[in-house]
């Protein structure tokens, strides 16, 4: 390993807390609209909230065996003084840290988890490339040109004066300027460009930014090399700290984003050592898959060669005895022992001591930390037979008395253990496959479309994917995947979106249409502009989130945690007592002689049932129960379009008895239209409807934007209705002058909106905002609209100049699904609720077309929370189903949030489930996924508990005096050893999940 020959030390400056982007949600409780794909690049950075001041790792974690391990590590973590909250995950071998950086470093985690004698290593983010920074950096600038006092105070005032710009300082003796800015809001091109206007030279130095890339090395072969690729690095300029592992060919970067990107960094490489070098970036993700491969060839290397020694012992016992030259080259007596016994005694000491050295290092790191685990139990019975073995033989060869030796015993006991963590491994590999699938799906390289300063294109460039920037224009030839998120630039062609949506049809993606990494380009080529890139992109958002889910631990895993705790003592103690008891028993007369083995003794005897006890209790099984199930569980629901943000979230969800849905955009498509038009005036239609456009065209509603469409297509016949381009249109359309002219216009929120036009009120809304203004509502015009109403359509009313001019119907179109999702919800035993902001009369037409029996209708956003808190008085689980930023206090308030279609970012921060599709259908998938997923832990846990509760006495010899049944150890071993694994494959059996289909929704009844 060659240290790198810069280590720049450089203190970050704690950021102050980003503002939330909600706002205030009752302003914005009409943005019912705004979906995920459509809306996300205002999203967090992690899906999982983190508070000022703190900070979160993960760290990989290697050694651990079983629940108990896991325990002394989250114990460690817990112990250090500034760790908030510390979460282990036995099958990610994997630990979750959210701590303060100001009393805890990396360092100081990394070392508290060896020094549990388990090996760590802090894990690098996916991908930092266009990573949204949190609070402040500081740059220092080299400023050319200053020669007086005067000179620094005109820079420093120009700096302090930039938005954005905390403080700057600037030193005239060394020409440098040191200036704390957010990044959010100012960049450094702006500071360089501000100290250029006013008439000096700027360049970035460094900032304090940091950023780590890990790069595969391909062409250093010798030191010579090595030298080679230290000096590129040390001379190029942001680079901080590196360091290269010549044996993996795996180089780390330190360095300083704000000054090199990757990209640059990876061709500064390559090009200064002319192409010798070549650089591909290495995928945290595929490092962790290539560990776990790696793990699981160790273990196989373990086993066979365990077996490969353990054969031979085993013919020696049982084989050779039968084949009579054989047996008489095995008597012949060497020294004080048989030449039999001194090749089983040799070859079981290279087993017990070479090949199970792993058992004895990790029991005594438990025992060490005060905690017990399978492997101390292994250790001991092991131990036992071989110390008892090697006695019985140092005593025959002293009295001549021989007592029968067990070394096959352990041998076989330790093979048998391998075999079985070698199946757990593979078994246990296979639970993480959806993240492996999710990680397949981002192509391994991009097309890089070349320009010059005038935006013309002059070339194309193979690239890495995981070096893409935003802004980056990327050739996607048809039949290849998507690189990035961005936006279409040129072209047009289907795209399938399915293996990140769930959503089955093709979407037409033209200019201007948003596109998603991961997804295949089917017919046409495309250019499209990246806009969201790393851990940034929808795709590593879904893998994140995925990821905390299967770390995060099911309330119904504290039961498995606390029998770990009790388990291996508890065994121990019976297992002394059995050894005891059949001891004494036998030395007492109580039971015949001619039970003992041939040439045996009560003691021997007696171990045998003691280490049977020890060796066939298993805690893995009970530790293995609930993270298995949890972990395939939430890849089933990924790629069923359902992502699941945790075992809590998963466990809450199949004892749901309310699910209560919010109606536009969630039962019904979200796309209002104008059915109808009728005017109570003098006034002509065509007058009308455009005076009712001018006055919505300012308006982010939903219901506004339908008005206006409904309006353009009157007057200008546009049959273009619902296009991608209605937005541009409408905008053209304001432009073109068919429009009024609009006078101090203001969104009422949930009642309309109100404007002037030539100096008159007009007011577009409900009844209570006309009621609020002073107006009546005649009768003929009040049977109007109750008859829309009635026939679930939204009755707009209309005045100009305080008179009641016209009604407007507009109608949102219930989803197809609706209706059966809501019918077998019922039949699952789950209470369908619906609430709205609209009117009583609407929201009762719409709940009877879906069969919905409870209604709670003019519900403000803040309301839909108390709506929720009102079914979870009587204790019963509430599920809310939302897609916009007014369903988020409701979202939080329930036991299980649900964000549908994928809702917006907001909506997405404050549910457990994201529903990936707009389907309604995978309410339905979500409830009964949870259902099956608990249904199988509960098995588990009966398979893993039944089978101590049997194996234990049996082992114990508490049958051998009725019916003389006797478990050998190494039988017990093998019992042992497929028990985890059988558990494991149980779990695995969900993969095989189906989500329930709209034919089959009716036939399923309540559990």
């Amino acid at each position: 390993m060659s240290p790198g020959l810069r280590n720049l030390q450089l203190t970050p400056v704690p950021g102050g807390k980003k503002s939330s982007s909600a706002g205030s949600l009752e302003d914005a409780h009409d943005l019912e609209d705004v979906r995920l794909l459509d809306s996300y690049d205002e999203g967090d950075d992690s899906l999982v909230r983190i508070e000022e001041g703190t900070r979160r790792i993960h760290v990989r974690v290697t050694g651990m065996t079983c629940a108990a391990c896991s325990n002394s590590v989250e114990g460690a973590l817990r112990n250090l003084d500034g760790v908030f909250t510390a979460s282990v995950a036995l099958l990610q071998n994997m630990a979750d840290v959210v701590f303060d950086p100001t009393l805890v470093k990396d360092e100081d985690i990394k070392n508290a988890i060896e020094d549990t004698g388990f090996e760590a290593e802090i894990l690098s983010e996916p991908s930092t490339v266009g990573k949204k920074p949190h609070g402040t950096l500081v740059g220092q600038f080299t400023i050319g040109g200053m020669t007086c006092a005067a000179c620094v105070n005109s820079v420093e005032g120009i700096l302090r004066d930039l938005p954005g710009v905390t403080r700057a300082v600037v030193a005239l003796a060394t020409s440098l300027g040191e200036v704390e800015y957010d990044p959010t809001v100012v960049n450094k091109d702006d500071i360089a460009n501000a100290i250029e206007d006013a008439g000096f030279e700027a360049s970035l130095v460094q900032s304090s930014q940091q950023d780590k890339i890990i790069l595969g090395v391909a062409g250093a072969f010798s030191k010579m090399d090595v030298h080679l690729l230290e000096g590129i690095l040390s001379s190029l300029k942001g680079v901080r700290e590196f360091r290269f592992e010549i044996a993996l060919e795996e180089l780390e970067v330190l360095f300083d984003p704000e000054v090199v990107s990757s990209r640059s960094l990876v061709d500064g490489i390559e090009g200064g050592s002319s192409g010798k070098f070549k650089i591909h970036v290495k995928n945290p993700y595929a490092r962790m898959t290539s560990k776990d491969v790696e793990e699981a060839s160790k273990m196989f290397q373990l086993f066979t060669s365990s077996l490969f020694l353990t054969i031979p012992v085993f013919l020696i016992r049982v084989v050779c005895p039968h084949i009579p030259l054989v047996d008489a080259f095995l008597l012949w007596r060497c020294g004080p022992f048989l030449l039999g016994d001194w090749l089983k005694w040799a070859l079981v000491s290279i087993v017990q001591f070479v090949v199970g050295k792993r058992f004895y290092v990790a029991a005594g790191r438990a025992l060490r930390n005060g905690s017990t685990n399978m492997d101390v139990l292994v250790a001991l019975s092991t131990s036992a037979i071989y110390f008892y073995s090697v006695c019985a033989l140092l005593y025959g060869a002293m009295t001549g008395f021989w007592s029968p030796t067990y070394f096959e015993t352990s041998a076989m006991l330790i093979t048998f253990v391998l075999l079985g963590k070698y199946l757990e491994c593979l078994a246990k590999g296979k639970t993480s496959d959806a993240i492996k699938k999710l990680v397949e799906l981002a192509p391994a390289t991009a097309i890089l479309v070349l320009k010059d300063k005038g935006g013309k294109c002059i070339g194309e460039r193979e690239i890495d994917s995981l070096l893409i920037q935003p802004g980056d224009t990327l050739k996607v030839l048809p039949g290849t995947k998507l690189p990035a998120d961005g936006v279409v630039v040129w072209g047009s062609s289907y795209v399938n979106e399915s293996m990140v949506t769930g959503e089955a049809a093709l979407v037409l993606k033209e200019v201007n249409s948003s596109v998603i990494g991961g997804t295949i380009n089917l017919h046409g080529a495309l250019h499209i502009q990246a806009t969201k890139v790393g851990s940034d992109a929808v795709l590593s958002q879904i893998i994140s989130l995925v990821e905390t889910a299967q770390m995060a631990k099911a309330p119904i895993q504290k039961f498995a945690d606390f029998v770990a705790s009790i388990f291996v003592p508890t065994v121990v103690a019976i297992a002394l007592l059995t050894l005891l008891g059949w001891y004494i028993a036998g030395v007492a007369g109580a039971y015949p002689q001619e039970w003992l083995p041939e040439n045996g003794n009560y003691f021997a005897f007696a171990l045998m049932f003691s280490i049977a006890v020890v060796v066939i209790a298993c805690p893995c099984a009970l530790g293995l129960a609930t993270p298995t199930a949890v972990m395939v569980a939430t890849g089933v629901g990924a790629n069923n379009g359902v992502l699941i943000k945790g075992g809590d979230a998963l466990e809450r969800a199949q004892k749901i008895s309310y699910v209560i849905f919010d109606k536009t955009g969630t039962l019904t498509q979200g796309r209002a239209k104008v059915t109808t038009a009728k005017v109570f005036s003098e006034m002509d239609r065509g007058e009308f409807l455009r005076l009712i456009a001018s006055a919505e065209a300012s308006s982010e509603h939903p219901l506004g934007k339908a008005i206006v469409e409904y309006a353009r297509h009157f007057h200008f016949f546009d049959e273009n209705s619902e296009s991608e381009d209605a937005k541009n249109n409408r905008e053209e359309s304001v432009q073109s002058g068919w429009l009024l002219d609009v006078a101090g216009f203001s969104a009422l929120p949930g009642r309309g909106v109100q404007c002037f036009i030539d100096g008159k009120r007009v007011l577009v809304g409900n009844r209570n905002l006309l009621s609020d203004s002073g107006l009546t509502i005649p009768t003929h015009v009040e049977n109007f609209v109750v008859e829309l109403e009635e026939s679930a359509k939204t009755g707009i009313l209309v005045a100009y100049d305080d008179n009641l001019i016209g009604v407007l119907g507009v109608a949102d179109p219930l989803k197809r699904e609706a209706a059966v999702v809501v019918e077998g919800l019922i039949k699952m035993g789950v209470r369908p609720v619906m609430v709205t902001g609209d009117n009583w009369r609407t929201a009762r037409a719409v709940a009877r077309e879906v069969g919905i029996q409870d209604v709670r209708a003019e519900v403000m956003p803040a309301g839909k929370a108390d709506v929720v808190h009102s079914f979870q008085k009587d204790g019963s689980t509430v599920a809310m189903v939302g897609d916009g930023i007014n369903d988020s206090p409701a979202l939080a308030a329930a036991d299980v949030g649900m964000a549908i279609g994928a809702g917006t970012d907001i909506a997405i921060e404050a549910a457990d489930y994201v529903l990936m599709r707009n389907n309604l259908e995978d309410v339905i998938t979500a409830i009964d996924l949870s259902r099956k997923t608990f249904s199988r832990i509960r098995l588990n846990y009966i398979f893993a508990m039944a089978y101590n509760v049997i194996a234990i006495p049996v082992a114990a010899g508490v049958f051998f005096p009725a019916l003389r049944v006797e478990l050998p150890p190494w039988a017990a071993g093998a019992c042992m050893a497929l028990s985890s694994v059988s558990v494991v494959c149980s779990s695995l059996l969900l993969r095989r999940y189906r989500r329930p289909r709209l034919t089959t929704i009716l036939e399923i009844t309540t559990e």
